[in-house]
């Protein structure tokens, strides 16, 4: 029976995509190759990824080496090999590439000449036993500069004069041999040292968020009122602050580099890690008091008397943290310092830490300690937030703007 046209639809193309929904495009592969890129260029791809970034990098150089080497027959070609995993095997960030590579080629360079040194004192005096003993003096030299600043090429040295010399019966031809396949190793090495970097400062960075917005959380648990005021367990406690140390010893062995990359005076960096590790003092001590004891009427009069406190520390505490962990994008950044009021419940306020001057809690002596307690680490935050502000412009690597620097 054919439709009247009152039974028909009125929107063809509605009728049409109901009854065959349209798919979408297929993705060209050059499009495909562009989200990979973005992903593999990602920072925070790199940093959840970085020991299998790095992994993939030194096989691909290990590849290259033996293809560099085997593949036109050069001798003696496995030292480039080893030299490849002594130079890169166990380093990955790009402060530590740019403070060493200046040792490797010095180390190299030393320790090739010494070992054909060696070579050719043996060839004109023939006497392995002095060779033996030239060997273990200038090895024990190396021991001793080992142990110190320049250790890395004191080592290098050592392991160089070794490959190049053996223990000194080898021919000269030999020795020059491995003195190029040393040197044809440092050059891959250093290669894909630099070819899709790791940098120290997006681990330093998101681990720094990590535990910011970590101590929010244990912070709003301790002083926020209502639901949010509840004491931690002793086993959670315990869980918690095992993070936060394990995290913040990683970010001490972080500074040198992270200080090198951005271009930041590494004392800086050691006061924002002695503000981060009080701050982590002060939330242990709170959650381990008196407060973790009191009746729900106490603990309620308690985030009453810390209300605007509490809102203010833990709005900078995650607008920090959303500021580290996402500095490439605009509209994520260091929280302003606020303007200081005057008096607060007629309480005068310090303008440097805009809190109560001289703060007359309303609270029972029990809870007092808590109190100052908080106060002081409502101070060691804004203080964390000032030298994060100060220093955003440096570790804010991966924008494409440099931010000005806050005003302080």
């Amino acid at each position: 029976m054919a439709l009247s046209d009152s039974d028909r639809d009125p929107d063809p193309d509605r009728s049409g995509s109901a009854a065959a929904p349209v798919s979408p495009a297929p993705r060209s592969p050059r499009s495909r190759f562009a989200r990979l890129w973005r992903i593999a260029t990602s920072p925070f791809y790199r940093y959840r990824h970085a020991k299998l970034i790095h992994g993939v990098r030194v096989g691909l150089a290990m590849l290259v080496s033996i293809l560099a080497t085997t593949g036109i027959d050069i001798p003696n070609g496995v030292w480039a090999s080893v030299t490849l995993l002594v130079v890169i095997g166990g380093l990955q960030h790009q402060g530590n590439i740019r403070k060493k590579a200046a040792e490797r080629a010095a180390g190299t360079l030393l320790g090739a000449t010494i070992g054909l040194g060696l070579i050719i004192q043996q060839h004109l005096i023939g006497s392995l036993p002095l060779t033996y003993v030239l060997m273990s003096l200038i090895a024990g030299v190396c021991s001793w500069y080992a142990i110190g600043k320049a250790g890395y090429l004191a080592l290098l040295t050592a392991i160089t004069m070794v490959i190049v010399a053996g223990h000194g019966h080898n021919a000269i031809d030999v020795g020059l041999w491995r003195t190029a396949n040393v040197l044809i190793g440092i050059v891959i090495a250093l290669a894909f040292s630099f070819a899709l970097p790791l940098y120290a400062t997006y681990s330093w960075r998101y681990l720094l968020a990590d535990n910011l917005r970590e101590c929010a959380r244990i912070y709003t648990r301790m002083v926020g009122g209502g639901a949010v005021g509840a004491a931690l367990s002793a086993e959670e406690q315990t869980r918690t602050f095992l993070r936060l140390g394990t995290r913040l010893v990683q970010l001490r062995a972080l500074i040198p580099s992270v200080a090198k990359e951005i271009d930041v005076p590494q004392s800086m960096l050691d006061d924002i890690q002695r503000l981060h590790r009080s701050m982590l003092s002060a939330l242990e001590m709170m959650t381990t008091g008196t407060l973790t004891h009191v009746d729900a009427a106490a603990r309620a009069a308690f985030a009453q008397q810390c209300g605007p406190q509490w809102h203010r520390v833990r709005g900078v505490l995650l607008g920090s943290a959303r500021a580290l962990r996402f500095a490439g994008a605009t509209r994520f950044r260091m929280p302003e310092a606020p303007p200081a009021p005057v008096t607060v419940a007629g309480t005068p306020i310090d303008p440097a830490t805009n809190l109560p001057a001289d703060p007359q809690p309303d609270l029972p002596a029990d809870l007092q300690g808590p109190y100052w307690l908080g106060l002081r680490l409502a101070e060691q935050v804004e203080q964390l937030r000032a030298l994060l502000a100060q220093t955003e412009r440096h570790w804010n690597i991966d924008a494409h703007t440099k931010p000005p620097a806050s005003p302080q």
